[in-house]
C-alpha cells in the first residue's frame, strides 16, 4: 500500500519501521529536517518536510495516489485535520488518527461518522487494557487474544524450581500437549520455534496458546497461581495512570495512583472517585513503603522516565518479591539489556500502537483482495508474528496433512478453528476451507496461507 505517515515522533518512527517490513510504500511528514533524515537513515522511506495539515504539503507527498493516510502528532486537533484535508483531497483514502485526550474518549464514533476517519489510536488506552489484561492473570508476561477471544497466546517466565525445565515437548503429559500449544522459546537474545525435540532450560520464557480455562489448568498443573490481583500500586499519574486505573476499577481491582504534581492529584481524584490519589513523590522509597508497596499485589511504574521505571521496578522486586511488577520503558535501544533484567512485565507503548495499526493495515488488505490475514500480533518483542488467516477457498495447503507439507523454517502452524471446536494440530492434521488458522513465525510479510511453503 502507499502510506503516509505524518510525525516522526516516537510512534510515527515506529509505525514506519514496522509498516515498511512489510514492503509497504512510505513517506513521512514533519516539520523537523533532521527527525526526517534520522528516520530515512534507518529505513527506506521517503520524506516531506513540512506541516502536515498543509494541503500543499499532503499533495507534495501525492495524496491523491496515497491509499492510507495514519497521523501521528503530538496534537489530536492537528491530527484530525490532517485526516479531514486527506479525505477531501482523496475521497477513497483511508485514515488512522492518533488521539490522546481523555475528553474526546466517548467521540469516537461521531469523529469517524462526521470526519470519516477510518480508525482512532489511543495509545495509552491500548496500553491500559494490555496492562489490564495482564493483571488478570498475573502469572503471564504477556497476553494476546486471537480467534475472537476463544483462545489466548500466553508468554511465562521458567522459574528454577519449574516442573518443566529440563522436559521436552514431546514427553509433556498427554492433557498438557492435548489442552495447550508451545510455540515458542525466548532464551537470552535467541528466539526458538518450538518443536517435540525442545528442551526447557531455567530462564526461558516460553509462549503458548490456550483457551482461557485451559491456560488456568496449566498453570496449575506447573504450579502456578493465575488468579487476578485483588489490588494496584500505580508510580505517576500519567494518561496512561488514569486509563489503567479506570480498566481495573470497574473489574473491581483496588487502586492507589502515586503522583507528584498536586494539580494533577486533584484531577485524578475528581475524575477516578473510587481509586486513592496519593500527592507525593513515587521515587521516594519512604513514601512508597509507607503506602504498602511490601503488601501490594501489583506495583506499575508509569513514570515518564525510563530510569526511574526501571530502578522503580527493581525496588519492588527487592521488597516484594510476590507482586505482579509492570514496567512502562518508552525506549527500545536497550531491550536486550531490560529483558534480562528481573522486572516482571514490560511495555511499549509505541509498539502496541504499531501492533495495532499493522493489524488493521493488513485487515485493509485484506477487504481489497491483497491478504488472507484476519489478525496480527506482534510477539517476542518484534522477532516474531502471530498471524490468524481465514481459509476462505481451496489451496495446496489444504486438505494435505501437514507432515507432508513442505512448510518455512521457523515456522508453526499452531492453532486451527474448525467451527466452534479449536485444534492443536499434529503432523496428521490437514488444513480445510472454512478454517481460521494461526501461525507463529519468525518471518515477517506472509500475507497468504500459501506463504507457510518453503518456495
Amino acid at each position: 500500500m502507499n502510506i503516509i505517515i505524518v510525525g516522526c515522533g516516537k510512534v510515527g518512527t515506529a509505525l514506519a519501521i514496522s509498516l515498511a517490513k512489510d514492503n509497504h510504500n512510505i513517506t513521512v511528514i514533519d516539520l523537523n529536517r533532521e527527525l526526517i533524515d534520522q528516520l530515512s537513515n534507518t529505513v527506506d522511506v521517503i520524506g516531506v518536510e513540512g506541516n502536515g495539515a498543509s494541503l500543499k504539503v499532503q499533495k507534495e507527498a501525492d495524496i491523491v495516489n496515497t491509499e492510507l493516510l495514519i497521523s501521528t502528532t503530538g496534537s489530536d486537533e492537528v491530527n484530525m485535520l490532517c485526516c479531514l484535508i486527506a479525505k477531501k483531497s482523496n475521497k477513497e483514502i483511508k485514515t488512522i488518527v492518533r488521539m490522546r485526550n481523555p475528553i474526546y474518549l466517548d467521540e469516537v464514533g461521531f469523529f469517524r461518522e462526521e470526519l470519516g476517519i477510518t480508525m482512532v489510536v489511543n495509545p495509552e488506552r491500548a496500553a491500559a487494557r494490555e496492562i489490564a489484561r495482564i493483571l488478570r492473570v498475573p502469572t503471564a508476561i504477556n497476553i494476546a487474544t486471537l480467534s475472537g477471544g476463544r483462545v489466548e497466546l500466553l508468554k511465562i517466565r521458567l522459574e528454577k524450581d519449574s516442573p518443566l525445565v529440563g522436559e521436552k515437548i514431546m514427553d509433556m503429559s498427554p492433557n498438557i500437549r492435548n489442552s495447550i500449544q508451545i510455540c515458542s522459546v525466548e532464551r537470552g537474545d535467541d528466539v526458538i520455534i518450538a518443536n517435540g525435540s525442545t528442551v526447557f532450560e531455567e530462564g526461558d520464557r516460553i509462549s503458548f496458546l490456550a483457551s482461557p480455562l485451559n491456560a488456568s489448568r496449566f498453570f496449575e498443573t506447573i504450579g502456578v497461581a493465575s488468579n487476578a490481583v485483588k489490588d494496584a500500586m500505580i508510580i505517576g499519574g500519567s494518561k496512561l495512570a488514569f486509563y489503567l486505573a479506570k480498566e481495573l476499577l470497574d473489574t473491581g481491582i483496588e487502586v492507589k495512583i502515586i503522583e507528584k504534581k498536586r494539580e494533577r492529584c486533584v484531577e485524578l481524584d475528581e475524575d477516578l472517585q473510587k481509586a486513592t490519589v496519593i500527592h507525593g513523590d513515587g521515587t521516594d522509597e519512604n513514601i512508597i513503603m509507607e503506602e504498602g508497596l511490601a503488601k501490594a499485589q501489583s506495583i506499575v511504574a508509569l513514570t515518564n522516565i525510563d530510569e526511574e521505571n526501571i530502578l522503580l521496578s527493581l525496588y519492588a522486586k527487592k521488597h516484594n518479591s510476590k507482586a505482579k511488577i509492570i514496567t512502562k520503558v518508552n525506549r527500545i535501544m536497550f531491550d536486550s539489556i531490560v529483558n534480562e533484567l528481573d522486572i516482571g512485565t514490560i511495555v511499549h507503548t509505541r509498539s502496541i500502537v504499531a501492533e495495532i495499526v499493522n493489524a488493521n493495515v493488513r485487515a485493509m488488505q485484506n477487504s481489497k483482495g491483497r491478504s488472507k490475514v484476519e489478525t496480527l500480533v506482534n510477539i517476542l518483542d518484534g522477532k516474531a508474528e502471530a498471524l490468524e488467516f481465514v481459509i476462505r477457498e481451496q489451496s495446496e495447503v489444504t486438505d494435505v496433512p501437514l507432515q507432508q507439507l513442505k512448510l518455512k523454517d521457523d515456522l508453526i502452524v499452531a492453532c486451527i478453528r474448525r467451527r466452534n471446536n479449536i485444534i492443536y494440530p499434529r503432523g496428521g492434521s490437514a488444513i480445510q476451507v472454512g478454517d481460521k488458522v494461526v501461525v507463529v513465525t519468525t518471518h515477517s510479510g506472509l500475507n497468504d496461507i500459501t506463504d507457510i511453503l518453503r518456495r
